[in-house]
């Protein structure tokens, strides 16, 4: 699962690289399909992620863990959508980024809740996860309106604790450690043991 952390994120920067550089005048056709092709397999590495760690978190809390994958998957068909969009109209949707980055920071705040509460990695990095989560939430909205600008100068700094988080820590922990096995509750003997005790 580490490694997938790893595909997502190189083909996201590769993909957003090439899409900036249309944006920016590369009318050529070859680049600009490859950036959306890379952006649409990041996705699906991404969802790949959510429904791995399903498998995980679903033991820590299936109601909540249910959330992080359902996110991943949103985050995937926003990513495709607007990637299609491009190739057919050839402009980029408004925003199209921060549009992405909703489901990416409210799932990342699940993923890290339920890594925290369980202990299946250390806890800091759990708490690394969360501060980078939650500053990458809070520059969303604050993006839109024009306060804070993500992709350059001072704005790119909200993005530093996510990006260790997924892109370092994280997947090279699970690389090299895997998951702690979540604690349990202690068995509360039944009444009818207790009685022949």
């Amino acid at each position: 699962m580490g490694v997938l952390f790893f595909v997502q994120m190189a083909t996201a920067m590769v993909g957003t690289s090439l899409i900036q550089a249309f944006v920016d005048g590369n009318s050529e056709r070859a680049p600009l399909t490859a950036g959306v092709l890379l952006m649409i397999g990041s996705g699906l590495a991404v969802a790949g992620i959510g429904l791995l760690m399903y498998q995980v978190l679903k033991e820590v809390n299936q109601k909540i863990a249910l959330w992080y994958p359902v996110l991943r998957i949103v985050e995937l068909a926003v990513s495709t959508a607007c990637g299609l969009y491009l190739l057919i109209q050839s402009q980029v949707v408004p925003n199209h980024l921060l549009w992405v980055y909703i489901p990416t920071g409210i799932g990342g705040l699940v993923l890290n809740y339920l890594l925290f509460v369980s202990r299946l990695v250390p806890r800091p990095i759990a708490v690394l996860g969360l501060v980078g989560y939650g500053l990458f939430s809070l520059g969303v909205p604050l993006d839109l309106l024009g306060v804070l600008d993500m992709n350059q100068g001072t704005g790119m700094t909200v993005l530093i604790p996510g990006f260790l988080f997924e892109f370092v820590v994280l997947p090279i922990w699970l690389i090299a450690k895997g998951f702690t096995a979540p604690a349990r509750p202690a068995a509360v003997p039944s009444p009818a043991l207790a009685t022949v005790s």
